[in-house]
C-alpha cells in the first residue's frame, strides 16, 4: 500500500513513509502508513489471529499501539519529532480478527516543546477507541 500524501512537505512526507516501512515494531505489528496530511494521519493494520488476545478479539495492546503511532506521526508531519509523554485510551468496542483497524491521529495545539494530540480507532464503522497523549518535542524532522 503506498501512502497518499494530502498536502505536506515532499521531504517530511517521504521521511515518514521510509522510517515507518523500516521501523521494527511496525513491521512486527503490520502498522502501515495509510494517509498523510497537515497535522493528521492515518495509520492502519489488518487484524490477524496473532494480534489476539485469550478471547479472540483483538489486543487492547494493538489498538494503543495505532492509536499512539497515529498520534505520534501526526506530530512528525508539522515537522516536529516527538516522544508520548502521556497517553489516555479509552476502550469503547472490541476489535474482530481479519479486518482493517484504521487509527487517526491529529495535533490539537503544539508550543516549541510540547504537542497535545487526539485521535481515534476505527474498525469498519464501530469506533474502537478514542484517545489523547501529549509528546514532548525532541527535534525537527
Amino acid at each position: 500500500m503506498k501512502a497518499v500524501n494530502k498536502g505536506i512537505d515532499e521531504r517530511i512526507y517521504n521521511t515518514i513513509v521510509a522510517t515507518n516501512a523500516q521501523a521494527p515494531f511496525y513491521q512486527l505489528t503490520g502498522i502501515q502508513t495509510k494517509t498523510l496530511g497537515p497535522g493528521w494521519v492515518e495509520m492502519s493494520v489488518k487484524t490477524e489471529s496473532r494480534h489476539g488476545n485469550p478471547l479472540g478479539l483483538i489486543h487492547g495492546g494493538l489498538v494503543s499501539t495505532l492509536a499512539d503511532a497515529a498520534m505520534a506521526n501526526a506530530v512528525r508531519t508539522t515537522g516536529k519529532k516527538g516522544v508520548t509523554v502521556h497517553c489516555d485510551i479509552n476502550f469503547l468496542a472490541a476489535a474482530p480478527v481479519g479486518q482493517e483497524m484504521i487509527g487517526r491521529g491529529q495535533v490539537d495545539r503544539a508550543g516549541a516543546k510540547i504537542v497535545f494530540t487526539s485521535g481515534e480507532v476505527v474498525c469498519g464503522d464501530k469506533v474502537v477507541a478514542t484517545c489523547q497523549a501529549t509528546f514532548y518535542v525532541v527535534g525537527e524532522m
